[in-house]
């Protein structure tokens, strides 16, 4: 019916419904006009059974509430819809695993893809779950670390390299007189913030540091607020301290400032992770290592992309690297 009043042929319908099919702009609005008048939409299912494709993104969070996760996801679904696709979003038990009810729930979605931002659900749990998605991993590698090995399941990569970022954290530190210096963790079962502690460690090693000493946190601000306390109050303080993220940090600037009476950057030097917007509130100004949010959606996108275009390849990878964003903590 719309190809007919549009006065155009199927083909054509179809392709004004695809933002990036070739379609001359004055047809693409008559047929989409008709379309609109007569309350037609594509039907998806049909769609994909031709076309194999669903046009869904299976996205897999820890949680949907902290500060990075819900910018990465809100930046992710708009570059995902500006592509065709549409995001299905799942999250994991507080332990960061995952019902498998809910992933074979998942698998009946059929996605083109499914990103997993938790490590704890792992490739071969996943792939079983999965028809002809190839799983995409974010994952935080150690400088000088073996590759991994070629044998199990596919998935493809976005790997973050942390020790540029730590480097210039620690040097800056060094640089105005930090030797004490605590890590303030994330969640115990984050594979992030372990490689974080991990890298830390290798850096103040690299530059005759003694080890962290070890807050634990969760990545939480009121966890973090008490770790401060705890180490300040019962462990001799540090006169720098490296946050596994942004909240984490600010839970420690408050706990320095309004709780212990010390100054920051005066007495304590803190530095946090991610740089979430936040960060830069004139309140906290934070000295951070910046994950560039826009560059890992992108990276993500294009490995959708690349993957679908070839089905067969083998491990893609995308390498993004991280670095200091200097403000008002340190100095």
């Amino acid at each position: 019916m719309v190809a007919a009043l549009a006065q155009v042929s199927r083909v054509a319908v179809s392709r004004a419904f695809n933002p990036h099919a070739s379609l001359k702009a004055d047809k693409r609005e008559r047929i989409l006009r008709v379309a609109r008048e007569l309350n037609y939409t594509p039907d998806r299912a049909a769609r994909a059974l031709v076309s194999g494709r669903t046009h869904l993104i299976g996205v897999i969070v820890p949680d949907v509430y902290s500060y990075w996760e819900s910018q990465e996801i809100d930046a992710l679904t708009t570059a995902l819809q500006n592509e065709g696709f549409a995001t299905l979003l799942f999250k994991t038990r507080t332990d960061y695993s995952m019902d498998e009810q809910l992933l074979a729930y998942m698998r009946g979605f059929n996605p083109d893809s499914v990103i997993a931002f938790v490590e704890n659900v792992k490739p071969v749990t996943l792939t079983r779950f999965l028809d002809r998605a190839v799983p995409i991993y974010v994952d935080y590698p150690m400088a000088g670390a073996p590759a991994e090995p070629e044998h199990g399941p596919l998935y493809d990569r976005l790997n973050i390299l942390q020790h540029s970022g730590i480097d210039q954290a620690v040097a800056l530190l060094q640089g105005y007189g930090a030797r004490r210096i605590a890590y303030l963790s994330g969640h115990g079962k984050s594979r992030a913030s372990a490689a974080r502690e991990a890298t830390l460690r290798q850096v103040l090693e690299e530059r005759g540091f003694q080890p962290p000493i070890l807050a634990p946190g969760d990545f939480g601000y009121e966890t973090a607020y008490q770790a401060t306390i705890d180490l300040f109050r019962v462990r001799g303080g540090a006169d720098g301290v490296f946050a596994a993220n942004d909240v984490s940090a600010f839970g420690a600037l408050d706990a320095l400032r309004h709780e212990l009476g010390l100054r920051v950057p005066g007495d304590v030097k803190v530095v946090g992770f991610d740089d979430i917007a936040q960060s830069h509130w004139k309140s906290y100004n934070l000295t951070t290592v910046k994950f560039d949010l826009h560059e890992r959606v992108r990276a993500l996108v294009r490995l959708i992309l690349r993957r679908l275009n070839d089905p067969q390849a083998e491990s893609l990878v995308e390498t993004l690297d991280t670095r200091l964003v200097v403000r008002g903590t340190v100095g």
